[in-house]
């Protein structure tokens, strides 16, 4: 490659200037008079350019040099010649792009290290990864001061290779713009801990919580050189919350380093009150939530039977006040209506907490991020969130605990409008439904509404601020009259006495919610991937019949706005749309040929599950396994994204051909 000679020039001045910085020349003259006098004393014999090159090879000076010349390139074109051949376990579909961060100098920065992990014993039999193979990988969640990081994902195994480093800003949205930077006596008073989430995904992309654990890192605080490494034991989640799952070794290092440390003293007994405050509230609240249980039950012995839930279980097993697990939450541009919300919510998956051997439903109501994180939780955390959602959209919302058909425990939300319409919403599926009591005293004539919904019993609402008690003579949902301000109807809770254990309310052992995350899913791209690989299995399927396949690819198109009307009823509940559909499929389907089509909706992106699950209905399996004249087959897949990589996945398939019965 040949250089102008303005160019040219210019790399010599610049290859000139760092030879004089790094006193190169005088290097040289040393290296040339030690080789000259062990060489060429005896026999004075002439002394080649090859030879002086050689011994200033051997002593690293042209090493040096090389270090610290950089050339700068075309990032572009280096990326595209240059890029790393994935690595050989697993594919990371979308590689994070790693950028430069500005850190600014006034800020003080927590950096957190994570070097590797060890003593995950569940994976002591795990085998080596062959080249090529796609193996369960470990992700590790951080939440700090709202902010979000996330690992890059590392095979699981015994001792899994961590290697991460996150930039926590220390006080993020707690002080002003123009204030000081914060000093070691202003950052112990930051309670906020570091919540980390292990996540483990397994071969068909199926989410697991392995743990979640929550890192007191002001210990760094009184650390001299501003490093110290802590060994953080990891403990299961529900029925295993007691048992070592692994040990995390994490760095941490504080930017820029603290000019004066505490001492160890002052940090143990900033917690030791800390903890005693928390304790103390906690207990004058038990005692209040004992004494308001006990006047509950003295207005009817039957409330004993009554799902009057006050307190629930996290992931790891600590018993919190159900307030505490809702708190309004303001999805920022991700989310634009309180319907939006609905969907979203309904689209994380729904899986209940697992429990070794047989008996009842496992206690388990996660923390936000943790639910986030795994991408799918209990009807409980649906509810939580969706409710929290519903509140920063400015509507009063409450979480309703009771029962669905055969008294199965169940819960949902509810709005109360400003003119008394009371709308009951489905976290699981996104339907809503609009409550109309029945009145028992009406004479028989009088025509009673027939509830849509599908709740039976309803024992208590909360949300972040208030707790009510059904104490009406029944508890069946098409009874109740939601006045709540009939103390005769709802049994308040004290106000102050939730405030006092819920946030904002001092120091507390609540964690805070996480702000949701933008979708990091191509829509477009996953679209068409689920629907070549649908058209591979079809035709695969087919094949085994002795069947051909021969795809339309038109007739495969039209079926997008059907797709699209799908998602928007789900939605909005506004059906929109279908009357071009059925015009353009019209013109396709020739005069004598018959057409059908099966659309199906899924919460995840596996083809195989989802053409498995097609395959059990019979009207999909006619479709697929259709013979006939002229036979043409079509499918066409839409993803719908949402915040936290949620996506609803609509899939038609359809077929036309000639009837000659």
């Amino acid at each position: 490659m040949s250089l102008p000679p303005e160019k040219a020039s210019e790399l010599k001045q610049i290859i000139h200037q760092q030879l004089l910085k790094m006193d190169v020349h005088g290097r040289i003259r040393e290296v040339l008079a030690e080789t000259i006098r062990e060489e060429l004393a005896p026999e004075h014999q002439q002394l080649s350019t090859e030879d002086l090159i050689k011994a200033l090879r051997q002593r690293g000076i042209i090493d040096d040099v090389m270090k610290e010349l950089k050339f700068v390139t075309d990032v572009k074109e280096t990326e595209r010649t240059l890029a790393p051949k994935p690595s050989t376990h697993f594919v990371d579909r979308e590689p994070p792009v790693l950028k430069k961060t500005n850190i600014d100098p006034t800020r003080r920065y927590l950096y957190l290290q994570v070097l590797g992990g060890k003593a995950f014993l569940d994976h002591l039999q795990e085998p080596e990864p062959l080249p090529g193979q796609i193996c369960s990988t470990f992700t590790l969640c951080l939440y700090f001061r709202n902010q979000r990081f996330r690992s890059k994902p590392v095979p699981c195994a015994c001792e899994p290779d961590f290697q991460d480093g996150f930039l926590l800003e220390i006080h993020k949205d707690s002080l002003g713009d123009a204030s000081k930077m914060v000093d070691a006596t202003t950052m112990l008073s930051i309670c906020d801990p570091v919540h980390m989430v292990l996540i483990k995904t397994d071969t068909f992309g199926v989410t697991t919580l392995v743990a979640s654990y929550f890192l007191e890192w002001r210990s760094i605080l009184a650390a001299e050189n501003g490093i110290t490494n802590v060994a953080v034991e990891l403990l299961g989640v529900g029925t295993e919350s007691k048992v070592s799952v692994g040990v995390l070794n994490i760095r941490l290092e504080m930017y820029p380093h603290l000019n004066k440390t505490l001492s160890s003293e002052i940090i143990s007994t900033q917690f030791t009150l800390e903890r005693q405050k928390t304790a103390e509230k906690e207990r004058l609240f038990l005692v209040y939530a004992k004494q308001w249980w006990r006047e509950y039950l003295q207005i009817r012995p039957t409330h004993n039977t009554r799902l009057v839930k006050i307190f629930a279980q996290d992931e790891n097993g600590v018993n919190r006040p159900v307030c505490s697990y809702v708190r309004p939450l303001r999805a920022g541009r991700l989310l634009d209506t309180p319907r939006q919300a609905a969907r979203f919510v309904s689209v994380l998956g729904h899986e209940r907490a697992a429990l070794i051997g047989g008996g009842g439903k496992q206690e388990q109501w996660c923390t936000l991020l943790a639910f986030l994180c795994a991408n799918k939780g209990d009807c409980e955390d649906h509810a939580n969130l969706l409710c929290s959602l519903l509140l920063g959209f400015g509507l009063e919302a409450f979480v309703c605990v009771g029962t669905k058909a055969k008294g199965v425990p169940h819960t949902w939300v509810m709005t109360c409008g400003s003119d008394g319409t009371i709308t009951f919403w489905e976290s699981l599926t996104g339907h809503r439904y609009i409550h109309r009591p029945i009145n028992p005293d009406d004479p028989p004539l009088v025509e009673q509404p027939k509830p849509l919904y599908p709740y039976r019993t309803i024992g208590c609402i909360f949300n972040h601020q208030k707790f009510f008690g059904n104490c009406q003579p029944s508890d069946a949902v098409e009874l109740c009259v939601f006045d709540l301000h009939d103390e005769s109807k709802w049994k308040p809770m004290s106000g102050e006495a939730i405030k006092s254990i819920c946030p904002p309310g001092g120091a507390s052992s609540v964690p805070p919610f996480p702000p949701l995350c933008a979708s990091t899913i191509d829509a477009a791209v996953t679209s068409n991937e689920i629907e070549v690989q649908l058209r591979i299995l079809v035709s695969e399927y087919r094949k085994d019949l002795d069947l051909s396949t021969v795809w339309d690819d038109h007739l495969s198109y039209l079926l997008s706005p059907a797709l699209a009307a799908y998602e928007l009823e789900r939605t909005t509940g506004v059906s929109a749309g279908n009357e071009e559909f059925q015009d353009s499929v019209r013109r396709a389907v020739p005069d004598g040929h018959t057409f059908k089509g099966f659309p199906i909706h899924f919460v995840h992106r596996n083809a195989r599950r989802a053409f498995a699950t097609c395959l059990r209905s019979p009207f999909c399996e006619e479709i697929i396994c259709c013979r006939g004249d002229q036979v043409r087959l079509a499918v066409r897949v839409r993803v719908f994204t949402y915040p936290e990589s949620a996506c609803a996945v609509w899939i038609m398939f359809a077929c036309k051909y000639r009837s000659v019965l």
